[in-house]
C-alpha cells in the first residue's frame, strides 16, 4: 500500500526544469526592517507601498487564537489599514469517506483572497487526526516557512545581537504522513526527498537572502547518515549555489548548527533545511529572542498565495482570561503587511510594538509584566494615534 501512496506522491511532482522555467512565487520585502533604515528615495518594491484594499482570510484558531486575532484586528483598525477581515472555521469536518477534513468554506476563501492569517490550531495527539497545519500547508502549496529572529530591544536575552531567517522547507521529510503497521509493535514512516521541493526550497531561500540583502546562507542536513535523502536535498543546495556567486555558502549538519548557534547565533544569516530541521531548528532561534511569543511566521507558496501564522501554542489554560500576548500573530500580520506591500503599515505597527516592548511598562505576563492582553493592545493603538 505504502509503495502506491509514493508511485501517486511521485507522479504530481513536476519536472525539474519546471522550477526554473516560469517560476512564480516572489520573496516580499523585509519581515523586520527599521523604520529609520528605509530610504525613501528607493523606488523598488522593498519601499513603495500599496493602499489598495485588500481582503484577507482570517482564522483565529483555537485557544487563546480568538482573542489575540481580535488584538491584531483592533490594531489594524487602529493604523486604518485597508484589510478586509474575511473569518473563516477551520474546525474538521467528516467527509464521506470517514476522513476529518478542512471545511469546504474555509478552502474556497484562500484559494479566492490567496492571503491568510492564522491563530494557533489544536490538533488531537494520537487519536489518528491530521495535523491541521500540516493540512493547510499541502493544500495550498505553502513549501517555505519563513521564520525570522531578531532581538527585540529592551527585552532581555542571553543574546543581544540575534538577525538570522530560517527557511524550512514545508511539504514533505518526515511531516509526509506516509507511515504504516508493518507488524503489531512495529510501525515504519517514510521520509520522502524530492529534487523539484529541494530545488524551490532551495532557490527560495537564495532569492530572499539576495533581496533582504543577506551575505550567506547556510544548508542545513545530516547527508553524511542519510546519503540518499539528505544527499539530495545537499546537492539540489549545491546546485542553486552555483546560480548566486554573490552570496557565500557554506554547508553543515544539524548538530554542528544546533552546537554552534547556541553558542554564537551571530554568525549564522540565512538557513535552509528539510522539514524537521527545519521544525526543530527554528524553534530553537525562537528561543534565542524571548520564545514563540515573539517570533513571527510566513508560509510562502506558489501563485502569490501565502499564509502567515502565529506557531505557538493555543494555550487553553489562560483562554478567555485577557492574558495572551499578541506579539507574535502581530509581528506576523506585519509580514503579511510587507508581502502585500502595504509598507507604510507595516513600519507603524511594528514601531508601536517595538516601542511598547522597549519603554516595558505595558507588557503580558509572559514577558514579565502584569498587562492583560486587552491593556497592551490599546497601548500599541494609542502609540499608533499618537505618531499618525
Amino acid at each position: 500500500m505504502s509503495s502506491v501512496v509514493l508511485r501517486r506522491f511521485v507522479s504530481t511532482c513536476r519536472p525539474t526544469l519546471a522550477i526554473y522555467h516560469g517560476r512564480n512565487f516572489t520573496t516580499s520585502a523585509p519581515f523586520l526592517i527599521e523604520t529609520n533604515n528605509i530610504n525613501t528615495s528607493n523606488t523598488n518594491t522593498e519601499t513603495v507601498s500599496s493602499d489598495a484594499p485588500r481582503t484577507v482570510t482570517l482564522i483565529p484558531g483555537d485557544g487563546i487564537g480568538p482573542e489575540i486575532s481580535k488584538s491584531v484586528q483592533q490594531i489594524f483598525q487602529a493604523a486604518n489599514v485597508t484589510i478586509n477581515w474575511e473569518p473563516v472555521d477551520v474546525t474538521p469536518v467528516k467527509s464521506p469517506d470517514g476522513k476529518f477534513r478542512i471545511p469546504l468554506k474555509a478552502i474556497e476563501s484562500v484559494t479566492k483572497n490567496r492571503i491568510g492569517l492564522k491563530g494557533p490550531l489544536a490538533t488531537p495527539v494520537g487519536k489518528g487526526h491530521q495535523s491541521l497545519n500540516l493540512a493547510l500547508r499541502k493544500q495550498f502549496n505553502l513549501f517555505a516557512n519563513v521564520r525570522p529572529c531578531k532581538t527585540l530591544e529592551g527585552y532581555q536575552t542571553p543574546f543581544t545581537n540575534v538577525d538570522l531567517v530560517t527557511v524550512r522547507e514545508n511539504t514533505e521529510g518526515e511531516y509526509s504522513g506516509i507511515e504504516h503497521t508493518i507488524v503489531p509493535g512495529v510501525v515504519q514512516s517514510i521520509k520522502l526527498i524530492t529534487q523539484h521541493a529541494s530545488l524551490r526550497v532551495c532557490e527560495y531561500a537564495f532569492l530572499y537572502a539576495k533581496q533582504h540583502k543577506r551575505e550567506k546562507v547556510t544548508v542545513v542536513h545530516k547527508a553524511n547518515i542519510m546519503r540518499l535523502s539528505d544527499g539530495l536535498f545537499l546537492r539540489s543546495a549545491r546546485e542553486v549555489a552555483e546560480k548566486y556567486p554573490e552570496i557565500k555558502f557554506e554547508e553543515m549538519y544539524l548538530d554542528t548548527v544546533c552546537l554552534k548557534m547556541v553558542q554564537d547565533p551571530t554568525q549564522f544569516d540565512c538557513l535552509v533545511m528539510p522539514n524537521l530541521y527545519g521544525d526543530i531548528l527554528s524553534d530553537l532561534c525562537a528561543g534565542l529572542i524571548g520564545g514563540l511569543g515573539l517570533t513571527p511566521s510566513g508560509n510562502i507558496g506558489e501563485g502569490g498565495a501565502a499564509i502567515f501564522e502565529a506557531v505557538h501554542g493555543t494555550a487553553p489554560d489562560i483562554a478567555g482570561q485577557d492574558k495572551a500576548n499578541p506579539t507574535a500573530l502581530l509581528l506576523s500580520s506585519v509580514m503579511m503587511l510587507r508581502h502585500l506591500h502595504m509598507f507604510d503599515k507595516a513600519n507603524l505597527i511594528e514601531k508601536a510594538c517595538f516601542d511598547t516592548i522597549k519603554d516595558g511598562k505595558m507588557l503580558t505576563g509572559d514577558l514579565g509584566g502584569k498587562a492583560k492582553c486587552s491593556e497592551y493592545t490599546a497601548e500599541i493603538c494609542q502609540r499608533i494615534k499618537d505618531s499618525s
